[in-house]
């Protein structure tokens, strides 16, 4: 078993690797008030979220990062100088990511497919209701079953 060192190096290289492999819009669909979302970061890199608080050097790396994302523009800034500099904006809504819009795609299609069965399911039920009705009718008025 890994030592709380070797884990915390660890942890480390996967978050240098996850942020060198993001894009600006990646980043952007990751906003979360004014920050990246903290849940999706740690969830992404493979490690618990109290490791991007706790970790030194995770944190100070997650700060130059978001950090260097306002700077260019990708990272609104932060809401408490938004709020104090009098302005009333509300934070941006966040995009729906590529991930959660492939979900629900899929969920989508599987949906539509439920649906399509289901009415030709109904369609086949109402012929076979009126088949009966039309015994039931014919028994009520004759008392016999016809053949």
């Amino acid at each position: 078993m890994a030592s709380g060192q070797q884990l915390a190096e660890e942890n480390v290289r996967r978050f240098t690797t996850w942020a060198a492999s993001k894009t600006d819009d990646d980043f952007r669909n990751m906003v979360v008030r004014a920050v990246l979302s903290r849940a999706e970061i740690a969830a992404e890199c493979g490690f618990a979220k109290s490791a991007l608080a706790q970790n030194p050097r995770i944190k100070e790396a997650l700060k130059q990062l978001e950090d260097g994302l306002r700077q260019r523009g990708v990272l609104p800034p932060p809401i408490a100088v938004t709020q104090a500099s009098g302005e009333a904006t509300e934070p941006p809504m966040r995009e729906v990511g590529g991930q959660r819009a492939m979900l629900d795609t899929e969920r989508l299609r599987r949906l539509e497919q439920e649906n399509a069965s289901l009415r030709a399911e109904n369609g086949e039920l109402k012929r076979q209701l009126e088949r009966y009705a039309v015994l039931q009718e014919a028994l009520s008025l004759t008392g016999r079953v016809p053949r």
